[in-house]
Formats: structure tokens, sequence, C-alpha cells
């Protein structure tokens, strides 16, 4: 599939055809039959097909409307149901991804642009691009390079996928990628699809996919205030986001149709021992920023104080292992606890959640009002914690109700297998990993497909 380039020649095809042959070289045609002639021979024949004509044409009558009616009655069944097996990379032959059977494919069709690795592949120059929290925008879009309903031909798709890596401008002191270009980078690359192409002009967008997996999604800024003042971009507005962010209530930062996913983590943490058969000699766990005199920056505090408050609590509480320091064997030390502290930062939502999860730890989610993705998949109150942001200095005696009462039951559900493989991306689709679950959110949104409403129309006029 030819790249798109940043030219004006709409004249050009990018779909070539692919006639098939339609002769077999392995078809033989069998020898034709010689018959010994007799004086009886014709006059039998005209008397047998005299007797039995009518009812050979009542037998095959009843046959044609049998067989008309059961597949009025009983038709095929449609494929509704995700992939259950490995996908393939995105090195798997044309051909293969093609002709692979789609019996149990999603309904749908995503097509994947060809953008000029401006606007992606070059950011993998950095290595951190594709392992960082925020890297899910670069496994969504492996994994759609992959996916055996990947459109090669746009016309047939339902779904159109941007793949623009905003996240990997690594160029801040603290280690955090700028996303001070994300706007102009985007509107680039609509810019570009929309002058070469006629997909999102036909649709105004309305089924195309873009990920934003920063703190307040496509509002693209660490501070809600100003995330909030500057909205999400005009020409994102009628797009599907695929976004980290997510709270229950009204938020000008999720007024957008979109899937919430979970950030990512690399998903090689599948690789540690069963977390039913670790050792946990940890009670309460939480290494990260904590503040002991919290910087007023613009009449925000980091984390609401509430990792100050947790601090000044408990740091010198024995059951309560607390680091303000970066070490980077700090998985060991949440396969080793039993409670992991998942505080708000600047946003609500946290890595940790998934890593405590991934690792057997139950997650303690800090941060009121915080929406989870795939709850369909996960049923968090089974297997994590809430509490309050105001009941920060009540967390010891609520742990320890915790463990009288249901610890064993959360931690029996936490561990099962399903619930920890669904907020993690893999490269190649796995069933039931984070991005078959995207996929799965997306049947729900075929209302959006102009391909879709398209076929339906033609339908209905059909019978008009």
């Amino acid at each position: 599939m030819p790249e798109l380039r940043d030219s004006h020649n709409h004249s050009r095809s990018y779909f070539p055809s692919h006639p098939f042959s339609s002769s077999s070289p392995h078809m033989k045609l069998l020898p034709r039959r010689t018959h010994l002639h007799h004086p009886h021979h014709h006059y039998d024949k005209a008397f047998y097909l005299k007797k039995y004509s009518k009812w050979l044409l009542w037998l095959g009558l009843s046959i044609y409307l049998f067989s008309s009616t059961s597949s009025t009655l009983f038709p095929r069944p449609t494929p509704t149901s995700l992939p259950q097996t490995t996908l393939p990379l995105k090195t798997t032959p044309r051909a293969l991804i093609e002709a692979r059977n789609t019996s149990a494919s999603p309904p749908f069709k995503i097509y994947v642009y060809d953008l000029p690795s401006r606007y992606n592949r070059d950011w993998l120059a950095d290595q951190r691009c594709e392992t960082h929290l925020f890297a899910a925008e670069v496994a969504l879009h492996e994994a759609f390079l992959g996916f055996p309903r990947r459109s090669l031909d746009p016309n047939d798709a339902d779904f159109f996928f941007v793949p623009v890596y905003v996240s990997c401008n690594f160029s801040t002191p603290n280690g955090f990628p700028s996303i001070r270009h994300a706007r102009p980078l985007l509107a680039s690359a609509v810019e570009l699809i929309s002058s070469q192409l006629p997909f999102w002009n036909r649709s105004r967008g309305r089924d195309h996919l873009f990920v934003a997996t920063h703190d307040y999604g496509a509002c693209f800024h660490a501070m809600e205030d100003r995330a909030i003042e500057n909205g999400i971009p005009e020409f994102l507005k009628e797009s599907i986001i695929l976004q980290t962010f997510g709270v229950r209530t009204p938020h000008a930062c999720q007024e957008v149709e979109h899937v919430q996913i979970p950030p990512y983590v690399p998903p090689d943490i599948e690789r540690w021992p069963a977390p039913e058969t670790a050792k946990r000699d940890i009670w309460v766990f939480f290494r990260g920023k904590m503040e002991v005199h919290p910087k007023n920056i613009s009449g925000r505090f980091y984390g609401k104080r509430v990792r100050t408050e947790i601090w000044h609590r408990y740091s010198t509480n024995p059951r309560f292992y607390l680091r303000r320091k970066r070490f980077a064997g700090y998985r060991s030390e949440i396969a080793r606890s039993v409670f992991c502290l998942c505080p708000l930062g600047w946003a609500p939502w946290s890595p940790r959640l998934v890593e405590a999860m991934a690792l057997g730890c139950v997650p303690v989610v800090i941060a009121d009002g915080i929406r989870l993705p795939f709850p369909a998949a996960v049923r968090w109150p089974e297997i994590s914690l809430t509490v309050a942001e105001r009941d920060v200095g009540d967390l010891e005696p609520i742990l320890d109700h915790v463990a009288a009462t249901n610890l064993s039951a959360i931690q029996r559900n936490l561990w099962d297998t399903a619930k920890r493989r669904a907020l993690l991306f893999h490269r190649r689709i796995e069933a039931g990993d984070a991005t078959w679950q995207v996929l799965k959110e997306l049947e729900g949104k075929l209302d959006r497909s102009w391909r879709m409403g398209r076929d339906h129309q033609l339908r209905v006029d059909s019978w008009r």
C-alpha cells in the first residue's frame, strides 16, 4: 500500500486492482460413456421418462421450495465475536491477511493510513517512545497493522486509524514528553488525509480513530485548568478518541466520542511468576513523587496534596513501605506487596494501577471520580479498593478491615489471568488483551461507519 505524500496531486491511483484467475490446472474431464445400441433401447427410454417425469418434476419443485424457505428461516449466522487466536504481525504477507478466514472476527474492518514517517516512525529513534506510559499509541498502531480485518482498500473500511505519535517528544528536563507539538502535528495529518483522499470529508471524521494517551486526553495539557481552557481541537470533535483519561462526571476533555484505554505497561511484565505463588512481605507499598512541602503551581498542588498527606501520616509506620526516589527494580517491590497505593497525580489515572494488577497486588485507588477502563471485562469492585481522597488519614484501619473480611476473595479475583490480560497491550493482538477490548468497544460504535450507513441505505432503497 503506497504511502501518503505531502503533495497535492489528487489524480494518483492508490488502490490497484487484484484480478483472480478463474481456471484451475488441476481440473480433469471425465471420459464420455459409450452405449451399446439395442433395438428396444430408445423405446424403453421414452417409456420410463414419460412414466416418471411427473414425479421428478414434483420432487425438484419440493427441494427448491424447501431450500428457499430454510435459508430464510435459518439464515447463516453472522460473525460477531472477536478473534480467539493470536494475530499476524505487520510483516504478514498481504495475501495471507486478505485470505484469512474471518468467521471469528468482528463485523467491521479498519483501514490504517500510511502517513509519512515524520508523523510516527521517525519518533521511534528514541527507544522510550515504545515503552513509556503513553506508548499505547505505538502498540495500537502495530496491532492494527496486523489485524486480520484490516482493510487494504479504504473503500471497504468501517473505521480509519490515523497513526500520529504525539507522546515521543522527550525534550523536557524532567524526562517527560512535551506535547506542545501535538495539536499542529495532528492538524497537519488531518489536512494531508483530507486533501488527498475522500474518506475524511465524506463523514467529517466521524469514523476516524485517534490516540490521546496524555493526562487529559485530547485536550493535550498536563494541568487540568489549562486543559479545560484549551479544550479538544475543533477538527477532532467529530472523531473517536482512544484515551486514558476518564471521569464519571461531565468534563470538557471527554466531550467527544471516545474509548477509554489503560496506560501502557510493557507486556513483558507477564513473565513474572504467577502472583498466587509470590511471598508478600510488604503490607502497603508506594514509590513515587511525594512532596514534603508541595509547590503551589498556578493555584494547584500536585496530586491535590494527597501524596503529601500519605507521607506525613505513614512514612514512619513500619507497615507502610513508602519511597520517594526512583528505583529501576520497583516491580520486585510490587510483587512482594499486599496493597499498592494508586493516588492521583496531575491527572486521576496512573500506570501503577496496571502494574499492581499484573503483579497481583491489590490496587488501592485514591482519585475521586475516576472512571476505569473496560468495566465489562474487568469488574473493578471485585479486584480493587477505592478510598476517598479525604479518607487517606484512615488508610490503615480501612485496609485492616479489608484484610479481616474479604481480602482473600479480592485476591482470588485479581489473580485471574483474563482480568490482568485485559489491561495489557501486545504488538500482535491476543484474545482478551487491551487491543481486543478496544475492538469490542468499537463494535458498539458501528453507527458511525459511513460504509455501513451507505450499505443500509442501499438495502432500503432496493425494497422501494
